[in-house]
């Protein structure tokens, strides 16, 4: 597999370690307590294990082969909500059975302005129209109460649909839900209402009226308390749908950036132009100034400047030409090229990024499996104390109104919905922000692992060097041929996915020209390769001792290879590698953030050292094998420290994976690329301090949400529950508790 297709690979390491699963974006959740129903009974189904996910609406679904997808629908649909598979454009057309219309969070956000706007418009007069009359005696009218009666009607009736609808339907299915409190409440309310004007027991508008709602929290009419909890509880969705848009948007701009069509060169050099979709591993296609690249592949001919500012947030159009990689979605800005593809469809860095942002989402940290247990029991839990609230204002002697009053406010102003969106709101606009700047968190496993990060450790080659090595002097044992050496170790080499091997196949090309075949290949993690060339057993990797008598001593900054052939040394290579721009000022961010960073490398130590100086590290470790990063890691582990590994080679993999979290450049091979819990799309070391930031600050805003959301619940159900909040005021602080916890999130994007 190429490094084309790397990110790819890595977006089927899911968090939860069974790997890709499928989604199903799911309709008619209200709240968390509907997402912890689904995902129970989902999981009750044998060879089915689910994540649902309230604020993305989607259900993550591993199934055995032979568990259809029709079986979780079907499960879905039982528990009263609906469950549209979300396939893959490979995969074909839908079953006719699945390609029912399901609602846009566009569509949803429209209805529910609709809904407001009628409830606002008719709430204002229904609660002025008491107020007016308490005020001016002679605007006073028999019959005023039918008036009240029209205007609530409308908001309580249709406005309030939905919610009721809800309720019925969790009704049906023996469930609750956040819905189920506000429809009993309203209606409630509403039939208390009728019931008092029906038999006669009516409030002197004079007597207060519309202000008695607000401090006298006992009375006998509540028509303007049903239509103001519906229109505060729109008014709340509605709030929080908009901002669950937008803060999707980052992934639908990934979505956005795919091409529509290409120009795909036929074999007798005419073009036609076809769908995105129609290419194939191997397709030749043009691109022109300012087109998208429909797809990852290999420049064939052509110069051209690259803008790939929109997948990994970089600034600087790269320069590419014949033999260059380019990747999908990104856009040409000056040059005719002919691009070969490399990858399609789903196996494209495109499609990985996006599976990468989605999985994230999905994915649950441990202490919302926990809010999710709560929701899941909240809302019968909330009933039970409105019972209790009731039965304890009637022995205290209370009267019917008091009873009500209190009963009613501990029903409203309860609100599981803040629980169930404080995590994944915050992560929903984190992993999309991340997205914009190149930056993807594998799941929450970056989140909670950077709130205890103090020690960063960098590999040498690759990551905070160019990678793009040469060779800057060859030395040849007196009885070696120069030419023949560099032709067996180059053969050796092309075979290696390592910066230097390239290297030094580049040179062996530039000065033998055509490479032998290698047999019997073998990659030495750490210490170089190895393989058999016309007959000729040929090793290349580090010094293991002294050099050779014949090598001169080498320059400080050079990187050596020894050439051995039938285990005798024939050559000596020195080889440098420029150090990224970028590397001291993230180095330095690191470290005025109270990190201490570390460079860890295979090379030796007076090339690793010069590294070490030009950047401005805490510590060097060099000379070290695969095994000996990880055992560097914990070793650190060991005396407490929790580490944080930035790699991007194969030998990069184990330390990748050993470290408290691992950040993998995007570049990297697929080897690094699933062992880490963070990928960075952008050459650009600045991405390691900014994803440790982002993921702080995530993490902090989850913090910040959940305790807000449990203190809110186990601050207001009591003052409720004593009647110092009147049923109006409960409602309104219900709506802003979850407006709150999602505000708090999208702040996240101005980071």
């Amino acid at each position: 597999m190429t490094d084309s297709t790397a990110i790819a690979v890595a977006a089927e390491d899911r968090a939860d370690g069974h790997g890709a699963g499928e989604d199903f974006l799911l309709t008619g959740m209200t709240c968390a307590a509907c997402a912890s129903r689904i995902e129970r009974r989902l999981n009750k189904v044998e060879g089915v294990t689910a994540t649902v996910n309230y604020a993305t609406e989607r259900a993550t679904v591993l199934r055995d082969p032979a568990v259809d997808r029709r079986t979780v629908v079907d499960v879905v649909a039982k528990l009263g909500y609906g469950a549209t598979p979300l396939r893959a454009p490979e995969e074909g057309p839908h079953d006719p059975d699945d390609t029912a219309r399901v609602p846009s969070r566009d569509d949803r956000v429209a209805d529910l302005w609709r809904r407001l706007v009628v409830a606002a418009v008719l709430f204002i007069p229904l609660v002025d129209l008491p107020l007016v009359l308490s005020v001016l005696p002679a605007a006073r009218f028999p019959g005023w109460e039918w008036v009240v009666v029209a205007l609530a009607a409308p908001v309580v009736g249709w406005s309030a649909w939905p919610l009721h609808r809800a309720a019925v339907i969790n009704a049906r299915h023996g469930a609750s839900s956040m819905d189920t409190l506000i429809s009993l409440g309203i209606t409630a309310a509403t039939v208390w209402s009728l019931g008092s004007i029906l038999l006669g027991h009516l409030p002197d508008p004079a007597a207060g009226g519309a202000l008695s709602v607000f401090l006298d929290p006992v009375g006998p009419l509540y028509l303007e308390v049903a239509a103001a909890v519906t229109t505060f509880v729109l008014a709340g969705r509605y709030v929080e749908a908009r901002a669950k848009r937008s803060a999707g948007d980052a992934l639908a701009a990934l979505a956005a950036l795919a091409a529509r069509d290409v120009a795909v060169l036929l074999p007798d050099g005419t073009e036609t132009r076809v769908p995105a979709s129609a290419l194939a591993v191997g397709t030749r296609f043009v691109v022109r100034p300012g087109e998208k690249i429909a797809t990852d592949g290999v420049v064939e001919s052509g110069t051209s400047a690259v803008d790939r500012s929109m997948l990994t947030g970089e600034t600087v159009p790269v320069e590419v030409a014949a033999g260059d990689p380019v990747t999908g979605g990104t856009v040409a800005t000056g040059g005719r090229l002919v691009v070969t593809a490399s990858a399609v469809g789903s196996a494209t860095q495109l499609a990985g990024m996006i599976r990468l942002v989605e999985s994230a989402q999905a994915s649950k940290a441990s202490v919302q499996r926990l809010v999710d247990r709560i929701s899941s029991v909240f809302v019968p839990v909330v009933i039970g104390l409105a019972v209790l609230t009731a039965l304890g204002w009637w022995l205290a002697g209370g009267d019917a109104g008091a009873v009500f009053s209190a009963s009613l406010s501990v029903l409203v102003i309860a609100c599981p919905c803040a629980l169930g969106l404080a995590t994944p709101t915050a992560m929903l606009v984190a992993s999309g922000r991340g997205a914009r700047e190149g930056i993807f968190l594998k799941s929450h496993q970056a989140l909670e692992s950077s709130r205890t990060v103090d020690t960063v450790v960098l590999d040498k080659t690759g990551t905070v060097t160019t990678g793009a090595m040469t060779v800057r002097t060859v030395h040849v044992a007196p009885e070696a041929d120069r030419a023949r050496v560099l032709r067996l170790a180059g053969a050796v080499e092309d075979s290696s996915e390592h910066a230097v091997a390239r290297a030094v196949a580049a040179r062996a090309r530039d000065e033998v020209g055509v490479l032998p075949e290698v047999g019997d290949f073998a990659a030495l993690p750490g210490l170089g390769a190895r393989g058999t060339v016309e007959g000729v057993v040929v090793r290349l990797g580090r010094p293991s001792g002294d050099l050779p008598g014949w090598a001169p001593e080498p320059a400080a900054d050079s990187t050596l290879v020894v050439v051995e052939t039938d285990d005798v040394a024939v050559a000596v290579l020195e080889l440098a590698d420029e150090v990224k721009p970028s590397a001291a000022p993230a180095v330095a961010r690191l470290r005025a953030a109270g990190l201490r960073t570390v460079l860890l490398s295979g090379d030796r130590a007076g090339a690793a050292r010069a590294v070490g100086a030009a950047i401005g590290v805490d510590e060097v470790v060099a000379e070290v094998l695969p095994a000996d990063k990880v055992a560097a890691i914990t070793e650190r582990q060991a005396g407490g420290a929790r580490v944080a590994m930035v790699g991007d080679g194969i030998n990069d993999g184990p330390a990748l994976a050993a470290a408290d979290l691992g950040l993998a450049v995007g570049a990297g091979t697929d080897v690094a690329l699933e062992a880490a819990d963070v990928i960075l799309v952008r050459d650009d070391l600045a991405a390691v301090p900014d994803a440790l930031e982002l993921a702080r600050r995530t993490a902090t805003t989850i913090r910040r949400n959940l305790a807000w959301a449990f203190g809110y619940n186990v601050a207001a159900i009591p003052l409720a529950a004593f009647g110092l909040l009147s049923p109006l005021i409960s409602g309104l602080a219900m709506a802003l508790s979850s407006v709150l916890v999602v505000s708090s999130s999208v702040r996240l994007r101005r980071m």
